[in-house]
């Protein structure tokens, strides 16, 4: 008998029982859709949590004609505390995508399956932002069924993220053909406090009536109105809508020496809260000046201190001008220079 005969035999037999357990143990597409649902659900905004392993899992090993699309918000923890990135501001806007989706499809879960909203941090999956080509945050990445690499997938532009969540759902809808419905927010107001301020000013009401009609009340004060314009001209000149659209921080830690801290911001594309409220503070000592020297000063009948005074004035307005000058020279390279009438030239 031929000796190579029982291992033919063999071979024969081991290779379509390899087969039929590599086709049992591969995940078939419902069974993926299944896990994605499964970790959906345990995410308290839909969010699910891709790491290298589920990359593989749900996209590279997967088949090409996967039944579901995946959205996906790429983060990295370390860039979280940067002010021009607003990583954490814009994560949480898309968390509200996902949650307003989910919310939009709760009567057809046959659509809700085709879409899933993910995220990936790049110290847990370094190996899948080079899987994607991805080297600049904030980065939103669309994989649909018809991907067959990572790299073939489509990003969202970086302009469309001045919009937050509706710009976010936008291009959702736009790749997916699939509505995200309108973005749910939370209130800034909960019901409990609601009802405390309820019962609250119900319970002064009838005080607060009766110093109303006594003209007893801090709005029948002048002076009030007074601090409230001079409030409203400081917020207004110290750039403070800027601060708080764009979340800027009151300082910066200095990279070289972190027990320096940078209150100034060289550049003109950026604005720190410290430097703002410093601006705001020079722009408001003049416009006290001003109105100190139209309503005040020109009541004094002494001719010697009224002038006396208005020079200390000018001294002073001209000092907070050229400081706030000098700063945005400093900030910008562009310096404000003097010109002489042709008249006066020799």
């Amino acid at each position: 008998m031929d000796p190579r005969k029982p291992l033919l035999l063999l071979l024969l037999v081991a290779i379509p029982a390899l087969i039929s357990l590599s086709s049992a143990t591969s995940p078939t597409a419902d069974d993926l859709v299944a896990e994605l649902e499964t970790l959906r659900v345990q995410s308290p905004s839909g969010v699910i949590h891709l790491d290298d392993r589920s990359v593989s899992r749900f996209l590279t090993s997967a088949p090409v004609s996967r039944p579901y699309s995946l959205i996906i918000f790429f983060d990295a923890a370390q860039l979280r505390s940067k002010p021009d990135l607003h990583l954490s501001h814009l994560r949480s806007e898309f968390a509200l995508v996902s949650s307003s989706f989910a919310a939009h499809h709760a009567s057809s879960p046959a659509t809700s399956l085709r879409v899933f909203f993910c995220d990936i941090e790049f110290q847990e999956s370094q190996s899948s932002f080079s899987l994607f080509g991805v080297t600049a945050l904030p980065h939103l990445r669309y994989v649909g069924p018809h991907h067959r690499s990572p790299r073939d997938s489509e990003s969202m532009d970086q302009a469309g993220f001045s919009r937050l969540a509706e710009s976010m759902a936008e291009f959702v809808e736009a790749k997916t053909k699939i509505p995200v419905g309108p973005i749910v927010r939370p209130p800034p107001i909960s019901p409990r406090q609601i009802a405390f301020l309820a019962v609250a000013l119900l319970i002064s009401a009838p005080f607060l009536i009766k110093r109303i009609l006594d003209g007893d009340t801090m709005l029948h004060d002048r002076r009030f109105w007074m601090a409230l314009a001079v409030f409203v001209y400081f917020f207004s000149v110290a750039g403070t809508m800027h601060n708080i659209i764009r979340k800027m921080p009151m300082f910066l830690q200095d990279r070289n020496d972190p027990d320096r801290l940078i209150f100034f911001y060289q550049g003109s594309g950026m604005q720190l809260g410290a430097e703002g409220f410093a601006v705001g503070f020079l722009y408001t000592i003049v416009g006290l000046i001003v109105a100190f020297a139209t309503h005040v000063l020109v009541r004094v009948r002494n001719t010697t201190a009224q002038r006396g005074v208005m020079l200390v004035a000018m001294l002073v307005a001209f000092w907070a001008v050229k400081k706030v000058i000098h700063l945005d020279n400093w900030k910008t390279g562009y310096s404000v220079h003097a010109f002489w009438p042709t008249s006066w030239r020799w």
